[in-house]
């Protein structure tokens, strides 16, 4: 699978990335098929999170032999069964912790703040706490994971390795914060990069998650859509095309999936008039209320 640099750190990532939140509450059995049959499939980047329910400790026991075949990434900052607040620096030291305990490792590859807010970020304590988990030996780079306002005032800061915020066809306003990420010498992990393939359901409640991608898509009214699968090899490819972008992250529960996708990507990067279009399309349609989703 095709490596990329991540920013200006050490690492060249696939651009494809195992993402963790779809394998909470699983039997470690299923766990262990999914996560290594992505390893073998040349996926070397595995992100998770504090809050993915059991996540983390079906990846530290799946994975810890394989240690040396992939990046890890966690996210950080809520107590999911902590004592103490969201974003308390003394909670944030034990809640890191835990994550390397559950993960059985000495150190994570990057921590992300987990979708933490500018108000909470100009304090500077959280940051502080990661920066010293850097000093530590716990991580190695450090990172802010959201979107919105937030990420683009964290990416401002200058402070920060790498940046994951949602970039598909339904969610484009970070393009910018990911141009200006980029030029800081930031890796950009792109979440949700096919959309959850809102356009392949016919309609959802308003309060599912993908409601509001699946609404906007009723809007923007994509030709490449009209086919399920061409529309997630578009999207994927136009996610990976966006400048700045090094990996995308991609939860299943299909073990086959890698391999699916990385033929959806033989193709390579979406051609230039193609891309030109999309974002065009999202330009002249997109309302000021559509911004990044968490």
């Amino acid at each position: 699978m095709q490596l990329r640099p991540y920013g200006t750190t050490d690492m060249k990532v696939s651009i494809l990335g195992f993402g963790g939140a779809e394998i909470r509450n699983s039997d470690q059995a299923t766990a262990d098929r999914l996560l290594h049959s992505a390893l073998d499939a040349g996926l070397n980047i595995i992100d998770t999170a504090e809050c993915y329910g059991n996540s983390e400790e079906l990846i530290g026991q799946a994975l810890s032999g394989r240690r040396s075949d992939y990046y890890l990434f966690t996210k950080c900052g809520h107590t999911a069964g902590l004592e103490g607040a969201d974003w308390d620096p003394v909670m944030l030291r034990e809640s890191i912790d835990r994550s390397l305990k559950r993960l059985n490792t000495d150190y994570v590859d990057v921590i992300h703040l987990h979708s933490c807010t500018e108000e909470i970020l100009r304090r500077g304590e959280v940051i502080q706490v990661l920066q010293e988990a850097k000093q530590a030996g716990k991580t190695r780079y450090i990172g802010y994971s959201g979107d919105h306002n937030d990420s683009r005032y964290a990416v401002g800061t200058g402070v920060f390795d790498s940046l994951e915020t949602s970039i598909n066809i339904a969610d484009q306003e970070s393009v910018a914060i990911i141009a200006e990420a980029a030029r800081k010498g930031m890796g950009v992990t792109a979440k949700r990069p096919i959309a959850n393939a809102a356009w392949a359901f016919d309609s959802f409640n308003e309060d599912d998650y993908p409601y509001v991608y699946w609404r906007r898509l009723q809007e923007l009214k994509y030709d490449f859509l009209g086919d399920v699968q061409e529309g997630v090899s578009v999207a994927l490819r136009f996610a990976l095309t966006v400048p700045g972008v090094s990996t995308a992250i991609v939860g299943t529960r299909n073990p086959d999936r890698w391999v699916q996708n990385a033929k959806l990507l033989e193709q390579g990067m979406l051609p230039e008039e193609q891309y030109r279009s999309i974002t065009a399309r999202w330009a002249e349609t997109a309302g000021p209320d559509w911004v990044g989703q968490r």
